[in-house]
């Protein structure tokens, strides 16, 4: 048992130090101490850094086999399915991300559900669907009363549709 802990903490330490060199921008070193991290003990959240970083390296198809490691380890985690829903975008997969989305949402722990319900709604828009795009950004609204990008969405949307 003592193995496992002594794992854990050294595992913590590798992610602590690749999060350190990711916000730093130190990117390219930072997924190896991510890689390191989930070789001594595998965790959604180290998975799901780790696709965060090949992201910013345009590696979006890596990124989002990073998310599915990640919900193969905590399905209840909500972050990886945002994330993949964010890299389908960039890889204008749009319709494949909005059920990412949607998986992001049914989760009951959701800190960046506001995130979803924005992508949704942009979604929609780009679609031309008005009416759900600004149903989206309203029930963003309600989420996170204070995230400006939805506000400018719904100005700009009920400007158009008057």
């Amino acid at each position: 048992m003592m193995i496992k802990k002594d794992n854990i903490s050294l595992a913590v330490e590798y992610f602590d130090r690749a999060y350190q060199m990711h916000l730093n921008g130190n990117i390219e070193n930072a997924i190896k101490e991510y890689q390191t991290s989930i070789y001594i003990y595998p965790t959604a959240k180290a998975h799901t850094f780790l696709g965060l970083a090949y992201s910013l390296q345009g590696n979006f198809e890596q990124a989002i086999k990073e998310c599915k490691n990640a919900i193969s380890i905590e399905p209840a985690y909500s972050n990886p399915y945002n994330d993949i829903g964010i890299y389908l975008l960039k890889l204008e997969k749009d319709d494949e991300a909005v059920c990412w989305f949607e998986k992001a949402l049914s989760m009951k722990d959701n800190d960046a559900a506001y995130l979803s319900l924005f992508n949704l709604g942009k979604i929609y828009e780009k679609k031309g669907d008005w009416l759900k795009a600004l149903s989206y950004f309203n029930e963003t609204i309600l989420v996170n009363p204070n995230y400006e990008p939805a506000q400018d969405e719904i100005i700009k949307l009920s400007t158009l549709l008057n």
